[in-house]
C-alpha cells in the first residue's frame, strides 16, 4: 500500500491545515464526478489517507505501525470473542455489496449530483422534415449559479471542515457483542456525510449551486424526422445540484399535418382530378411541390386511380448522415371526372364520338357478360374445390 503522506503529497511533519488543503486540492482533481469512473480507486485511496491523517489518534497509530495499526490486519486482528482490533461491519458491506451510496471508505460524499434529463415536444412542418432546419427553442431548466459557480457558498467564503467527523463524512460507533467489539460507520449527522458544513450559503441559489431559468438554444432538425422521432442533445438538460454535470435534453418531434400532401414513410402522396377529355387526350401541367412547380405528364388514355411518380421529390431519408441518402418519391394519384350534366352541344359531340368509335349501340349486358362469367366461375370454384 502506498504511503498516506505520499498520496496526499505532504511531508510527515505537515500541519493539520496543510493536510486539509492538500486533500481538497487533490479531491477536486480525482473525484469521479469530474475525473470519470477510472479515478474512483485513486479517490478512495486519497480519502482513506485523509481520514487517517486528519484524525490525531489515527495519525499517531499510523506513524507507529502503518495502515495495519489503524485498520487492522491478520487472522487475529478482528477480535472475535474478545480483544484485538474491532470488527468493522462497513468493510464487510463494502466487500459484499460494492460500497453503496455512503462513502465510509471512499471519503466524504460530494455535494455535486448528476442533473436530470428533460423531454420536450417540438413541432415541425412537412417542409422542415423534408429538408431539415435549425430552430430556436426556449427551455425552462436549471443552470449553474453565476454567483457561486456551483460552490453553493456565498462568494468569498468556503465550507468549513465538520468537527463531528473531522472532514471524513462518517462517524464510527463501537459496540460490544457476542462477536466482540463491533465497529459501524454511518454518515455524519452534522454534515450529512459531506465532511464539511456551509455556514454562508449562496444568496442567489440558496446553497443549491444552480438556479432555474429560461434559456434559448438552437437545435438542428435532421431531414426525415417524423412524429415520435427523438433528438438527443447531450448535456443540455438540468445542471445537477452543487454544480454537478448536466443531464440530457430530448426533443420529441410532432409533425404538423400538410394541407396538400400526405406522408407515408419517405414518400409523399397527393390527388389530382382531371377531365375525362384530358385523360383521353393526355396533357402536361404544372404541379406545386415542396421543390417548386414541376411538370406532370398525363399520357393519353390515362385511367382513373392511375399514379404518376415524380422521383426524388419526397422526404429526405433519416439516419444516413455523412452521405447522400436521397429522398423518397412524390406519388400523384389521378382521378378522372365524368360530367354529370351535358349541354346540347356537348352531348352532340359525345354522340358523334361514340358513333365514330362504334360505341353508340353497345349493349352493356353483352359487354359485361365476360366479367360476370369470370365472377361466377370464381365463386363456383370456391364452393366446390
Amino acid at each position: 500500500m502506498n504511503d498516506y503522506y505520499e498520496i496526499l503529497g505532504v511531508s510527515r511533519d505537515a500541519s493539520p491545515e496543510e493536510i486539509k488543503k492538500a486533500y481538497r486540492r487533490k479531491a477536486r482533481q480525482l473525484h469521479p464526478d469530474y475525473a470519470g469512473p477510472d479515478s474512483e480507486e485513486a479517490f478512495k485511496e486519497l480519502s482513506v489517507a485523509y481520514e487517517t491523517l486528519s484524525n490525531p489518534d489515527k495519525r499517531q497509530m499510523y506513524d507507529l505501525g502503518g495502515p495495519e495499526a489503524v485498520h487492522g490486519g491478520g487472522a487475529g486482528g478482528y477480535g472475535f470473542g474478545g480483544g484485538g482490533m474491532p470488527f468493522d461491519f462497513s468493510d464487510i458491506f463494502d466487500t459484499m455489496f460494492g460500497g453503496g451510496g455512503f462513502a465510509s471508505s471512499g471519503g466524504p460524499a460530494s455535494r455535486a449530483t448528476h442533473g436530470s434529463d428533460q423531454l420536450l415536444t417540438i413541432d415541425v412542418t412537412l417542409e422542415e422534415a423534408t429538408f431539415g432546419v435549425t430552430k430556436n427553442i426556449e427551455v425552462d431548466t436549471y443552470v449553474l449559479c453565476a454567483r457561486c459557480e456551483g460552490s453553493c457558498c456565498e462568494p468569498g467564503t468556503q465550507p468549513r471542515a465538520c468537527s463531528g467527523c473531522h472532514g471524513s463524512g462518517s462517524v464510527t460507533r463501537m459496540q460490544r457483542s457476542l462477536l466482540g467489539v463491533i465497529r459501524t460507520q454511518s454518515p455524519c449527522p452534522d454534515c450529512g456525510g459531506h465532511g464539511s458544513i456551509i455556514d454562508q450559503p449562496c444568496s442567489e441559489c440558496s446553497g443549491d449551486g444552480r438556479v432555474r431559468t429560461r434559456r434559448s438554444m438552437k437545435v438542428d432538425i435532421p431531414v426525415g424526422v417524423t412524429t415520435g422521432t427523438r433528438i438527443r442533445m447531450s448535456g443540455r438538460g438540468d445542471v445537477g445540484m452543487g454544480g454537478g454535470p448536466a443531464g440530457d435534453l430530448y426533443l420529441e418531434v410532432r409533425e404538423k399535418k400538410h394541407p396538400i400532401f400526405t406522408r407515408r414513410g419517405d414518400d409523399l402522396h397527393t390527388w389530382v382530378t382531371i377531365p375525362m377529355t384530358t385523360a383521353a387526350l393526355g396533357t402536361v401541367f404544372e404541379l406545386d411541390t415542396l421543390d417548386g412547380a414541376k411538370e406532370v405528364t398525363i399520357k393519353p388514355g390515362t385511367q382513373p386511380q392511375e399514379t404518376v411518380t415524380l422521383s426524388g421529390l419526397g422526404v429526405g431519408r433519416l439516419s444516413r448522415s455523412g452521405r447522400d441518402a436521397g429522398r423518397g418519391d412524390l406519388q400523384v394519384h389521378i382521378d378522372v371526372e365524368i360530367p354529370r350534366k351535358l349541354d346540347q352541344r356537348s352531348r352532340e359531340i359525345l354522340e358523334e364520338l361514340a358513333a365514330n368509335r362504334g360505341e353508340d349501340r353497345v349493349e352493356p349486358r353483352r359487354a359485361d357478360q365476360s366479367v360476370f362469367d369470370r365472377i361466377r366461375e370464381k365463386f363456383t370454384n370456391q364452393e366446390h374445390p
